[in-house]
């Protein structure tokens, strides 16, 4: 299939797909209502406006409540200010900044090459994107912790290594999930970014501690521990190693930690070869992706950290793989398994998530980082090769990576495979812990919590 090459062709294409897009997301997907925003807002409500404490607000009619750090609380106080409908409207636009702000540091300086035409296609790639659609969806924060993140990539690919790690270290405070990239940091022998970084979420958490500190010290002594406040383990939308292990019933502690350390290990071997060969947006990528799988709950919305795999295997001349695995995280296909997760079928397809998230980190491609977004040769040695006139010599700390046009490629195809056209059952509560199961999966209205 030939795009179109005339501006009237092209608008006439991004109208379809928008229209294209604009069903499939009003039909199919779970509609989350803003569940956890309504969660923080709560929380906060109460927090503030009633002298109610942290951690034992709960969303009415439900069993869930805050469980981020305190340091997330203080930091959306000023949601005490206005009222819901103002804080959502709020929230989609620094989400909507924050995916602007990740994409232009994925995209590197290619982004001007593809004008409103690329940016178009992009958009209706990324409003597919199931992981994305469900942050916007639940009024998570996924977006911006990433853009957080992605800001300290953007400094340390480009020399500018004096305030890397702020980014690191407030992400790391407000969920505990990016700390796994402070190891990153310290991986990569960076030990003024990681100082940075580890001192930004300590003064973070020091100044929650002050403002909220009974609600820190049960944080921190009790609730940062109990994973049942968060949902349960085995529960489909969880893509983590632990997940895939409570869908298999191994509930061994042990098994669990082995896993976590082989996984470490690969990561670490990968995570410094990117880092040696100058590219940092595939390490970065690579403890996106080891973050997802070692954490004991990954829910299908955190999935956002793969977003820069996309952009990597693009750059690396990977468009292809790129947009076939792109797509599957767009069709919603492990909650086809939503009520029962046995078999061969239920192993390999409720798993689909996470078996991505694991090829990804055993085989995303490293080491091709360009300067000015274009594709590199992949280096494959510490020694840099001569220039050539059509290859200028590249530093080795300023990869910026190509436009992820892999993320334009996906499409709304027929899903097939095991368990097509059953009557299954999704949980408007992508806990699943407590609440009935709603009658549709890919239609409900319902709200829903991670």
């Amino acid at each position: 299939m030939k795009l179109p090459r005339t501006e009237r062709g092209r608008l006439a294409l991004v109208l379809v797909l928008a229209a294209a897009v604009t069903v499939f997301t009003a039909t199919v997907p779970l509609l989350r209502d803003w569940f956890d925003l309504r969660v923080y807002y709560g929380t906060v409500d109460s927090w503030i406006h009633h002298g109610g404490r942290i951690y034992d607000y709960r969303v009415p009619g439900t069993t869930y409540g805050f469980t981020y750090p305190p340091f997330a609380a203080v930091v959306m106080l000023p949601m005490a200010l206005v009222d819901l409908h103002v804080a959502i409207a709020v929230a989609l636009l620094l989400n909507v900044a924050a995916l602007a702000f990740a994409l232009r540091v994925l995209a590197g300086r290619a982004w001007r090459r593809y004008g409103w035409y690329g940016g178009a296609l992009a958009v209706c790639g990324l409003a597919l994107f199931e992981p994305l659609r469900d942050t916007f969806s639940f009024g998570q924060v996924n977006i911006l912790l990433l853009a957080l993140v992605l800001l300290d990539c953007w400094l340390l690919a480009t020399g500018r290594e004096r305030w890397a790690g702020v980014g690191i270290g407030l992400a790391a405070a407000i969920k505990l999930t990016p700390a796994a990239f402070i190891g990153l940091l310290l991986v990569a022998r960076r030990g003024r970014a990681a100082a940075v970084a580890t001192a930004v979420a300590a003064a973070a958490t020091a100044l929650a501690a002050w403002v909220a500190p009974d609600a820190s010290r049960f944080y921190w002594t009790h609730a940062m521990w109990d994973t049942t406040r968060v949902g349960r383990l085995d529960y489909v939308s969880n893509q983590s190693l632990q997940g895939i292990l409570a869908r298999l019933d191994v509930s061994s502690r042990a098994v669990w930690a082995v896993v976590v350390v082989l996984v470490l290990a690969v990561w670490v071997a990968r995570a410094r070869r990117a880092v040696v060969a100058g590219d940092w947006t595939a390490a970065f990528a690579l403890t996106g992706l080891t973050a997802c799988l070692v954490s004991p709950i990954t829910w299908v919305h955190h999935l956002v950290w793969l977003l820069p795999s996309f952009a990597v295997l693009v750059r690396a001349g990977r468009p292809r793989i790129a947009a076939a695995l792109y797509a599957v995280l767009c069709t919603s296909v492990v909650w086809l398994w939503f009520d029962d997760a046995s078999g061969v079928d239920g192993f390999l397809g409720s798993n689909t998530y996470a078996w991505i998230t694991l090829g990804l980190l055993l085989w995303l491609p490293v080491g091709q980082s360009g300067a000015d977004g274009s594709t590199l040769p992949r280096v494959t040695s510490d020694t840099a090769p001569a220039p050539t006139p059509a290859a200028p010599t590249i530093a080795k700390a300023s990869g910026q990576p190509a436009l992820p046009s892999g993320c334009t490629a996906a499409t709304t195809g027929n899903v097939t495979g095991p368990g097509l056209g059953l009557a299954r059952k999704a949980s408007s509560d992508p806990t699943g812990s407590t609440r009935p199961a709603a009658p549709n999966p890919q239609s409900s209205s319902s709200p829903a919590s991670s």
